[in-house]
């Protein structure tokens, strides 16, 4: 590695490898896209045990639920991804 790369390294990554340096950058975004899977799973559970215990034909809570989880999981994912918005 040349000088002038290990001055423009940080010092939370010093000593790392090129791989680990790279999942510390991205590590912010995979984050975010697990909660945004975690979500949209756990709300479409919810609306699948729901319909299960109201006994519904169709199954609407699921759907709903899976809506749900999308909306709120997309709100999360870009809050995460974009940071805090100045006023």
């Amino acid at each position: 590695m040349a000088p002038d790369d290990r001055e423009r390294r940080g010092e939370d990554e010093e000593g790392l490898s090129n791989l680990a340096a790279a999942y510390q950058k991205a590590g912010p975004y995979i984050a975010a896209s697990t909660t945004l899977v975690a979500s949209v799973g756990v709300f479409a559970a919810v609306g699948w045990w729901i319909d299960g215990k109201v006994g519904t034909q169709k199954p609407w809570f699921l759907i709903g639920g899976s809506v749900l989880g999308m909306v709120g999981g997309f709100i999360s994912f870009f809050r995460q991804v974009l940071g805090p918005q100045k006023p």
